[in-house]
This record gives C-alpha cells, structure tokens and sequence, in this order.
C-alpha cells in the first residue's frame, strides 16, 4: 500500500513540475499577444484560445500536487480547533459523504465528454482558428483522475492514522 501512495505521490509532484512550466508558456503566449496586439496592431488569432486551454489544463493538473501539499482553501472555523486526529476523522467521513460521489461525478462526465469531443472531432469556435477541443478535455478528464488518486492516497492516510494513531 505504500509503495501505491509514494506511487500517486509522485505523480503529484511531477505535475506540478509540468504545470509550473506550463505557467511559464502561458505567460510567453499572453505576453506575445500583448505586445502583438498594442505594439503591432496585428492581434494573433490563436493566442486567445490557446492562453485559455493552457490555463485550463494548468487549473486541472495543479489539482493534484495542491492537494498533496494540503494547500486547498478550506473554512476551518471548526477544524482549525481539533487535534489531528479529530481532523482525519473529519476528512474521512467528508471524504466519503461529499468529495468521493462528487469526483466520480466529474470523472464519468469528463471521460464522457472527452470521448465525445474526440468521436465528433469537436473545435473550439471562439475565433477561427478552429483548434480540436478533444485534447483539452482529455487533459481534464486526466487532471481530475490525478486528482481522484491524490484523494485516495490521502483518504488511506487519514483512514490509517484515525485506526492505528500512527501516520502512514
């Protein structure tokens, strides 16, 4: 089991590598469009689609390393006050009530949704130049699947620190 979570740790970690680059290529494009449309005059049709799905997928894929590093922004007018193993009670039980269905939810959707743009061959229409929409939403389906096994490993931790007081 462990060798699972250090796993699904990883793949975190080496997302988040990906995406800081990814924040770095998305602010060349909008950089390029900036100076492109105001120095120029001669805005490039593909910046605009292209800084919203790099933005996209740097959303989705930080998903995953944030929840590692517990970095989520949580209301902790309760939490804040109890001892840590009243914290991995608590996230046991809302992982299994509230995050858990909503993941599956988002997984069996995206997966739809990326199954769909593909077999349509479905384009983005905001300009013209026309890019497939297909990649995109397999980098969101992706990014929520990171994100599910981040939430598993950690749900494993939780789990074993609230029945053994022992972290995993």
């Amino acid at each position: 089991m462990r060798t699972v979570i250090r796993i699904i740790d990883a793949a975190s970690e080496y997302t988040g590598k990906i995406v800081r680059w990814a924040c770095v290529v998305l602010i060349l494009v909008l950089t390029y469009d900036t100076v492109a449309r105001y120095v120029f005059n001669a805005p490039p049709m593909w910046a605009y689609e292209t800084s919203y799905m790099i933005g996209g997928a740097i959303a989705v894929l930080g998903w995953s390393y944030v929840h590692r590093h517990h970095g989520h922004i949580r209301v902790d007018v309760f939490y804040s006050h109890l001892s840590r193993r009243g914290k991995a009670i608590l996230d046991v039980i809302c992982s299994l009530i509230l995050l858990f269905p909503l993941l599956g939810v988002l997984l069996y959707t995206s997966t739809s949704w990326a199954l769909f743009s593909w077999k349509m061959h479905e384009k983005f229409t905001e300009t013209s130049w026309l890019p497939p929409a297909g990649p995109l939403k397999t980098v969101i389906a992706l990014g929520l699947l990171l994100f599910a096994l981040q939430c598993v490993a950690q749900f494993v931790r939780d789990l074993y620190f609230v029945l053994r007081s022992k972290m995993l």
